[in-house]
């Protein structure tokens, strides 16, 4: 009689294999996350590396090479925080993938960082600091230095948390901080300092209000009719036009200030010129795209998202064209002293500098951006393609009103306020049209009760949310001037 194997060794044999593919996706699961950081690490060491081939490690040469590693840190958090509000309503609105808005913001943004980038910059941050109190030209290169790291940190302390702060602002508050540890309160321009403080309530206000009007219109004279694709055929290319218009004199007023100087007369007539073709371009094209479609809102919405795709590549452009040279101003600052040995109220941005900016704003979206794009496209409030357009078309809009009124406002704050106009709107909508469905549905005075108490509790902005971004916009000039202070007051001391 044959003797039969016994299958215990195959089945030992499986469970070694099944331990190992198991230890093998634990230590992959423990190694993914230090990817990213380990090649943020790279891409600075890689800046300070190429720096120091120009300019050498001798005792001028270190302070560029260690100021450009830094700059590169500072141009990863930018990348990794301030971006998600150009692409994130569009991600959260389904209207582009992850990797699409990646891969459209890091190119625009790249892009706008380096052929329309500014070419001269105010060293110190649009006037905060009086530079005739630091005429050493060492105390104002640790002064810059400090402000640089302090921001950096500020905005990668934000973006852990999960909140998107104002990169201008980081910059702002490092620069006064470091400008009172180095040169004292008289220092600081504080009629300046009151318009920014003045702007952290007026920008997210006033971008919610316009994007919560727009959302209204659009409701009221689209989606909410009878014929939804007959009312789109009417008023999409002008919703179109309108966010050509504001886009084209966006562009013409902060974007292209390196190409050509533009006043905000002419760039309100190129926006008026360019709302007339594209309203002409367009109507055609909506009623080909709305012909044979259910008369649904799904079908209007629709409508909306090609329009929102290009929305997100224009702020992008345009943020790389306007806030990356903020973000770099500190570097260029050092360079410029360190080469010339003045200090200077204003400085030209060398290329390799804006170079830095551009490529290290890329890494960082593409290594850390998600967190962010998640949150504000889809942590804060529901978006569909309809909401986020409103959102975009807000965020253009406010910056032309803002700079018609000479106020300092922060396209982080407008972005992400249209995002809760939206959200607070759809809260109120809600409300009223529940009621007015209890009216007509129920007559029974408990089910009227009932319904009222569940409308009572509906919330459609996440609260949380809401405070953390609220608390965390408030704190960052000051917390950004503490951090930079002593920071100032360590590299001064060691220096000494």
């Amino acid at each position: 009689m044959a003797t039969t194997k016994s299958p215990r060794p195959n089945r030992t044999l499986d469970r070694d294999l099944k331990s190992r593919v198991s230890l093998e996706q634990a230590n992959l699961a423990i190694r993914q996350p230090l990817v990213a950081p380990a090649l943020a690490a790279t891409f600075i060491f890689m800046a300070g590396l190429l720096t120091s081939f120009a300019f050498g490690l001798g005792s001028p040469g270190i302070i560029i090479v260690v100021a450009a590693a830094i700059g590169a840190y500072m141009a990863l958090n930018i990348g990794a925080n301030d971006v998600a509000n150009n692409v994130g309503p569009a991600v959260g609105a389904k209207a582009l993938t992850m990797g699409g808005a990646l891969i459209i913001a890091a190119i625009f943004e790249s892009a706008g960082a380096l052929i329309a980038g500014g070419d001269v910059v105010k060293t110190i941050s649009k006037g905060i600091i009086d530079v005739s109190y630091m005429s050493d030209s060492g105390t104002f290169i640790w002064a810059m230095m400090a402000a640089l790291i302090a921001a950096a940190v500020w905005v990668n302390l934000a973006t852990w948390v999960g909140a998107p702060v104002s990169t201008t602002h980081s910059v702002v508050g490092g620069v006064m901080g470091a400008g009172i540890a180095a040169a004292g309160l008289a220092a600081v321009n504080w009629p300046k300092m009151a318009q920014i403080a003045a702007s952290w309530v007026i920008s997210p206000v006033l971008g919610g209000i316009i994007a919560a009007l727009f959302l209204w219109f659009i409701k009221a004279r689209i989606s909410d009719r009878p014929d939804k694709l007959e009312a789109a055929r009417r008023w999409v290319p002008v919703l179109i036009a309108i966010m050509a218009g504001a886009f084209a004199t966006y562009l013409a007023v902060k974007g292209l200030k390196k190409i050509v100087r533009i006043d905000l007369q002419t760039a309100l007539l190129i926006g008026a010129l360019s709302m007339a073709a594209t309203y002409v371009i367009t109507r055609p094209l909506i009623r080909r795209q709305s012909d044979g479609k259910p008369n649904t809102k799904e079908s209007v919405r629709g409508l909306f998202s090609v329009p929102l795709v290009c929305a997100a590549a224009l702020l992008s452009f345009a943020h790389g064209a306007n806030d990356v040279a903020n973000a770099v101003g500190p570097l260029a600052a050092i360079v410029h002293t360190v080469d010339a040995g003045e200090v200077a109220s204003k400085v030209s941005i060398p290329l390799w500098v804006m170079a830095v900016g551009a490529l290290g704003l890329s890494f960082g979206l593409m290594l850390f951006g998600p967190k962010l794009i998640r949150m504000v496209g889809e942590q804060i409030t529901k978006l569909n393609p309809m909401r986020a357009y409103c959102v975009a078309l807000s965020a253009a809009i406010t910056v032309i009103v803002a700079s018609w009124l000479g106020l300092p406002v922060s396209s982080t704050h407008i972005a992400v306020g249209s995002v809760f106009g939206v959200g607070f709107f759809r809260e109120v909508h809600w409300r009223v049209t529940t009621n007015n469905e209890v009216v007509k549905k129920y007559v029974e005075k408990e089910v009227a009760k009932a319904q009222k108490a569940k409308r009572k509790h509906r919330k459609l902005v996440r609260r949380s949310h809401f405070m953390t971004i609220v608390a965390a916009w408030i704190i960052t000039v000051p917390a950004a001037a503490i951090l930079s202070g002593l920071i100032f007051l360590v590299l001064n001391a060691a220096t000494a």
